[in-house]
């Protein structure tokens, strides 16, 4: 305990200066923006942002990147409470209850309780990043090829069943993404696979242009095919941005609960922050003496949602830093950038980088600390945003994705790969395909390959090697219960309708 405080202190020594001040400063502005203008979102924003991250040091990227995530976490929340269309897919729940406050003058207090929310939960969320990614570093030193591997397929697996759609087009999407994953060549005997003879092709899909493609250019496409259709105008803040000591008093409980339920599914290797808010509503409705208040202007409904997907954003940089396996679609970008600095995210990230580690951590206390004292006071500014008409905020979007796409490799068949893959999800949007999953696979199918190859060798291709080792098999066991409960369960609510049915009388 005592040396991970240490660590800590001596990372705000690195996080206080004043160039990491003004990344984490940047990060959080632009992460509210990217959170206040609807359909851009923080996996989009990173993407394009890796290219000019190439030539910052890696503490600042880092810091610049992290800080564009827990941003837009709170930036969705001023457009699903102001004009009912969030910015981020974790906020779409606060506009069920976040909008009807405001509807009924009652705009501040949902802002309030938002962004206070935010601030607890964040905060109690890195109290938790801080205490268990150590110790989970130091239990995953004993990992082999053999847990790792398992990790990883445990990563996909749940992260197409824990999909709020459906968990075949989820798999859909996992597959697609392990299929761009091999295209290349063959780490391992230099073959061509799925190269079609292409000499481009033969390094792979750049990782950022395959997730700019995913994110950017489909909801691009979608904006500008609408032609500009005007959205629902912000409804207006009447009053200051507090709340009454009885608002309060409602908001406490689901700010505990909130931050707990959502820092334990943030854990999940996988899932992201968005089924952490939905559950944090389902939560506080099914302990709601009152039901039918939800959907009507409840703060319950603003306050436990916020605050969940708050903390569901620093639970999922715990499996990040400590395992090296990304915990959503975001962190697979997170992870990608640690790789394109020359780092692998896991236990040893700990011994070999203990202060751009620890400088992170610290940034992301300052930066929680920014994002409350910024988003308070300039809530109407950022509203103003919204006036921006949309066919020149998308066209301008498409325009840095192109660029961004030709400066990863001055190649115009960089271009052609990003608007063929832009296509591809255009398409999986139209169909109710989700974009995560894919992206999550194709950052994972390099680790996936490399210990599936490596625990073959150990074992000499004995694949109940993975049944002797007690690790691999709690893994197993673990992997095997995610698939099979579901599937159990609905097992039984048939049964259960089953016997129900009214019995005919001959």
């Amino acid at each position: 305990m005592s040396s991970t405080l240490t660590d800590l202190f001596s990372g705000f020594a690195s996080a206080l200066t004043p160039q990491a001040l003004l990344f984490a400063f940047l990060g959080v502005l632009v992460g509210t923006i990217v959170g206040v203008l609807p359909g851009i979102g923080p996996v989009a924003a990173i993407a394009l942002l890796i290219p000019l991250s190439f030539g910052l040091p890696p503490e600042h990227g880092l810091i610049l990147l992290c800080s564009i995530y827990f941003g837009s976490m709170y930036g969705g929340s001023i457009t699903a409470t102001l004009i009912r269309t969030p910015g981020e897919i974790a906020s779409v729940v606060t506009s069920l209850d976040g909008y009807q406050m405001a509807k009924n003058g009652r705009a501040g207090a949902a802002l309030a309780t938002a962004a206070i929310g935010s601030f607890i939960a964040g905060t109690l969320a890195l109290i938790g990043l801080t205490l268990l990614s150590p110790v989970l570093a130091s239990i995953a030193v004993s990992f082999g090829a053999h847990e790792y591997f398992l990790l990883m397929l445990l990563a996909l697996i749940l992260a197409a069943t824990l999909t709020t759609g459906s968990r075949v087009k989820a798999w859909m999407s996992v597959m697609l993404g392990l299929a761009v994953g091999v295209i290349g060549l063959d780490p391992q005997t230099g073959g061509q696979r799925l190269t079609f003879g292409l000499l481009e092709l033969q390094d792979g899909i750049d990782f950022a242009i395959f997730a700019m493609a995913l994110f950017a250019i489909p909801e691009a496409l979608n904006q500008l095919a609408s032609r500009g259709r005007a959205t629902e105008k912000p409804l207006e803040v009447h009053g200051r941005i507090w709340m009454s000591r009885e608002e309060w008093r409602r908001s406490a409980g689901p700010w505990a609960r909130g931050s707990g339920l959502g820092f334990g599914i943030g854990l999940l290797p996988g899932v992201g922050p968005s089924l952490a808010a939905f559950s944090s509503y389902l939560l506080e409705r099914g302990i709601s003496k009152d039901k039918k208040k939800f959907g009507r202007g409840a703060i319950e409904g603003v306050a436990g949602p916020e605050a969940a997907n708050n903390a569901g954003v620093g639970g999922s940089m715990v499996p990040l830093f400590s395992l090296g396996i990304p915990g959503s679609a975001t962190t697979a970008l997170l992870l990608f950038v640690f790789m394109m600095y020359g780092l692998q995210p896991g236990p040893q990230l700990f011994e070999t980088n203990t202060t751009l580690v620890w400088t992170i951590i610290a940034a992301m206390y300052v930066g929680n600390v920014m994002l409350l004292l910024l988003n308070l006071p300039l809530v109407g500014l950022f509203v103003k945003l919204l006036s921006i008409p949309i066919p020149y905020l998308f066209a301008g979007v498409l325009a840095f994705v192109v660029l961004g796409a030709y400066t990863l490799s001055f190649s115009v068949f960089s271009m052609v790969v990003l608007f063929a893959f832009g296509l591809v999800g255009f398409f999986m949007e139209k169909v109710k395909i989700p974009l995560a999953p894919a992206v999550l696979a194709l950052v994972l199918f390099p680790l996936l390959e490399r210990n599936l190859r490596r625990s073959m060798q150990i074992s000499n291709g004995d694949l109940t090697s993975f049944l002797s080792r007690p690790l691999s098999l709690g893994i197993l066991v673990v992997a095997a219960l995610v698939l099979g409960l579901p599937l159990i369960g609905k097992l039984l609510r048939k049964r259960r309708a089953s016997s129900k049915a009214p019995v005919g009388v001959l």
